[in-house]
């Protein structure tokens, strides 16, 4: 049990901080909508959201943070249960990359407006990057930070010749550290431990 918890808790941690340590580089580094090309198919593309996951918006920061507050607590307590039960090694894993993610997530929206100035689109008028400041001094108020999303994969684009989608980008979405481990996480478990949770 020690040992799930552990490593738990380190697994945790460390995507907490290669997500900050990420979004805090690439928020007081780039302008907003800077995209640099590391590679044809791997890019660094600035942008912000106030919404769900890889970018998509059509909730309140506050309510959606809330939300994300009361899921994590929800997780958090399934986790603890999870470990004192010696439940599998990797579904503990997935469970901890979840609530990693999640908490990610959580520190934008609920701090980033309170200790960061606003980023910009480049402009030669004014600094667009943003810049660390005192509690409070930020562009926004608690609840009202906006996501930060750096990370783009344009793998290919479909043919022309396809309905609907012909010339866009397969998997289009700009996300973050933090989105990957939930998805990562919470795709692992429906496909790989499902029946821990159909178990009554």
């Amino acid at each position: 049990m020690k040992q799930r918890a552990v490593l738990s808790a380190l697994l945790i941690l460390s995507v907490l901080v290669a997500d900050q340590v990420a979004k805090i580089w690439v928020k007081t580094h780039m302008s907003l909508y800077e995209h640099i090309e590391l590679t044809s198919w791997f890019h660094i593309a600035f942008v912000e959201n106030r919404g769900m996951a890889f970018g998509m918006d059509f909730i309140g920061t506050s309510i959606l943070t809330l939300f994300r507050f009361l899921a994590v607590c929800v997780f958090s307590w399934y986790l603890v249960r999870c470990i004192r039960r010696c439940l599998p090694v990797g579904f503990i894993v997935c469970l901890s990359l979840v609530i990693a993610g999640a908490v990610g997530n959580i520190i934008d929206n609920c701090f980033y407006g309170l200790i960061f100035t606003e980023s910009q689109p480049a402009n030669p008028f004014f600094a667009p990057t943003a810049e660390l400041v005192a509690m409070g001094q930020g562009y926004g108020r608690f609840l009202s930070g906006r996501v930060v999303d750096m990370l783009y994969f344009p793998l290919w684009e479909w043919p022309e010749a396809f309905p609907i989608v012909g010339g866009r980008t397969f998997f289009g979405a700009i996300f973050n550290i933090a989105d990957s481990a939930i998805s990562v996480g919470a795709v692992a478990i429906i496909l790989f431990y499902n029946h821990i949770l159909l178990k009554k």
